[in-house]
């Protein structure tokens, strides 16, 4: 994509501040540290070596963070020694914190009446099944027509931990706004608010050539980004069924097809390249280790910037709706919740804790709603 910009250098600088406003972009935190710099454009080779005794990812928790990273349904069955049966009851339990969406899609459209409806959607386990070989991670093209409807009625974004591009070629739709890398890569309209005026904004062209803004608060990162990727490459090239990806301001270590006997390895991998990045950290998601910059964005972040670039800002007339199934996704549940302003609604099938409203077992259930929210606007414009 050409980038079309009057600005020399679109990266994390002291950003100019934005008054009145609720995004929190002027506080993007960059790291002073010596290491880790990206002032001198050279950094530490990283060695490939063996794992030591692992003592590092024990005590500070990584291995049970990757533990409790969404466990199987089975294995929650065999852990606690309880029946199905058992695991349903829970989970009903759990739908009097987490009411279904789709059971209570009356009361909230109710609340929505005379207000504008903006939709947010996570990519993976939200509009495609969780599956082992990311790559393969499709949307139905049922899916696919209902978010184009939806599209049509309500401003729409997908934000994704994936790379933009990768999202965007998963997806296929030029209705939607994009966010990438967990909204540190966003793709959003030209407004004439004051989100525009970020130095992190550049114009550009989207892939039908229409004029955009291209938000990237961590455009800094990149080199960085890619030199713990391939390093991440080198060293877990010899652990059976770990992935990394490259999503441009972050990377991924994937481990859910490897052996949970060898997830100390992968972790420790992953420790030792990190400690030498203080400006980086590290994240967990579903079967996924994410490296990150260190930088006040997150998903939550995303979603507000989107809200002020689409003028629905500070407005008591806009119902903003985020739909997704991960850890990352609780920023913007969170977002919503403690501004009341919106509804999280959590993608899952078994019970878990969450800063969301609402809840859905699953995809075939977002889409279901994402349906009746159509059909409910049809109804309210006859």
């Amino acid at each position: 994509m050409e980038l079309k910009s009057n600005h020399s250098s679109p990266v994390l600088t002291d950003p100019v501040p934005v008054n009145k406003s609720r995004l929190g972009i002027s506080n993007l935190l960059s790291y002073s540290q010596s290491g880790g710099s990206l002032s001198s454009g050279k950094y530490t080779a990283i060695p490939r070596k063996k794992p030591g005794k692992l003592d590092d990812v024990w005590s500070n928790g990584w291995l049970d963070a990757m533990k409790s990273s969404s466990p199987p349904r089975k294995k929650l069955i065999k852990d606690f020694k309880v029946s199905v049966d058992d695991v349903d009851l829970s989970y009903c339990s759990w739908l009097i914190k987490y009411p279904s969406a789709l059971k209570s899609f009356e009361k909230i459209t109710k609340n929505a009446k005379n207000k504008k409806i903006a939709v947010f959607l996570d990519y993976d386990g939200t509009l495609s099944p969780i599956v082992d070989d990311p790559d393969r991670a499709f949307m139905s093209d049922a899916m696919r027509s209902a978010v184009r409807n939806v599209a049509k009625h309500f401003p729409t974004a997908i934000i994704s931990g994936r790379s933009r591009d990768k999202v965007y070629e998963l997806v296929g739709l030029t209705e939607l706004y994009y966010a990438g890398s967990h909204g540190m890569d966003i793709m959003g309209p030209v407004s004439h608010t004051e989100s525009d005026d970020h130095p992190n904004c550049i114009r550009s062209t989207d892939q039908e050539g229409k004029e955009v803004n291209l938000f990237q608060p961590a455009r800094e990162f990149i080199p960085m980004i890619d030199e713990v990727f391939k390093t991440l490459v080198e060293n877990t090239k010899g652990i059976k069924g770990a992935r990394v990806d490259n999503h441009k301001f972050c990377a991924s270590v994937h481990y859910r097809n490897v052996e949970e006997k060898n997830w100390p390895i992968v972790a420790q991998c992953v420790h030792d390249i990190l400690k030498d990045y203080p400006r980086l950290r590290l994240t967990h998601g579903r079967k996924v280790l994410e490296i990150r910059p260190v930088i006040d964005w997150n998903k939550g972040k995303a979603v507000e910037f989107l809200l002020e670039s689409l003028g629905l800002s500070d407005r008591d007339d806009v119902l903003p709706i985020y739909i997704g199934d991960d850890k990352t996704d609780e920023d913007a549940f969170k977002v919503l919740r403690e501004e009341n302003k919106g509804y999280g609604i959590l993608v899952s099938a078994v019970p878990k804790e969450s800063k969301a409203l609402y809840s859905v077992r699953d995809p075939s259930q977002v889409k279901k709603f994402l349906k009746a929210l159509v059909r409910w606007k049809k109804f309210e414009e006859a």
